[in-house]
């Protein structure tokens, strides 16, 4: 193993290109995975040049059931040594349960649960060598909540939540942190690949990306087990402590179905 690098997954949007940012003005080298091959290269002649790093990069659907070995083996055969995995990439789908794309299901657990943990698993026996790392996993504060019209999505992310914190435990005398970043709503092209409007209640009080970015960074940085992004994410986790599921359902009911997709 040669440099060590941040592996960063749907680094070239949102939450992803925020935290690929804040890790390059820092001067890590990148290996950066997404679909998207022209912003990747894009991404690579900027940013390099801007931060004199170095840049790897993957163009790759992370939907796909063998991705992560895909990725495991570019990383072998590039001889890359990974000392923080970002395992970013996820998307969330709005609606009825029965009433959505059965595919858009599965690539969604796929990409939210599967990829995200053979990543972990994959990345994480090369880290247990070395005695040394960092992964910062994308849950939400969906990980807290029942999530009527968005069940499947509020389910993954509450296994990242609860796979994070486990190996968090796990892996704390091997000097390997595992830290879950929870943020709410967030102005990236989640809602509206999710089937929200513009307008919808989902929008009103989102974060940054900036914001979610630089706080997941700094509690990945100090190796904490759970980071729930901005002050009101943080009440609201709290408070939801105190209220029975069966009223929270209801609230979550009527945000998630206060209008239809477009």
């Amino acid at each position: 193993m040669n440099k060590e690098y941040v592996l960063i997954t749907g680094a070239t949007s949102g939450i992803g290109y925020e935290l690929m940012l804040l890790f390059a003005k820092n001067k890590y080298n990148l290996l950066l995975v997404s679909r998207n091959k022209e912003k990747l290269k894009n991404i690579k002649t900027k940013i390099e040049k801007k931060y004199k790093i170095h840049i790897e990069y993957l163009d790759i659907d992370l939907s796909e059931s063998d991705s992560a070995e895909k990725v495991y083996y570019f990383i072998t055969n590039n001889k890359l040594n990974i000392s923080i995995l970002i395992n970013n990439s996820g998307f969330g789908l709005k609606g009825k349960f029965e009433e959505n794309d059965l595919q858009k299901y599965e690539e969604m657990v796929n990409l939210n649960i599967l990829t995200l943990t053979k990543l972990t698993y994959l990345v994480l026996q090369d880290m247990k060598k070395r005695k040394k790392g960092k992964i910062l996993n994308l849950a939400s504060v969906a990980a807290f909540l029942p999530g009527p019209y968005m069940s499947v999505y509020f389910a993954t992310k509450a296994y990242v939540l609860s796979f994070s914190e486990a190996l968090f435990f796990e892996n704390s005398a091997d000097n390997i942190t595992i830290t879950a970043l929870c943020p709410g709503s967030t102005k990236t092209n989640f809602a509206s690949v999710a089937g929200f409007k513009s307008k919808d209640s989902f929008n009103k009080n989102a974060m940054s990306a900036s914001q979610v970015a630089l706080i997941g960074y700094k509690g990945l940085m100090k190796g904490k087990r759970v980071v729930i992004a901005g002050g009101l994410n943080n009440f609201s986790v709290f408070f939801i402590k105190f209220i029975p599921n069966r009223l929270i359902g209801k609230m979550i009911l009527r945000f998630n179905n206060s209008s239809s997709a477009n």
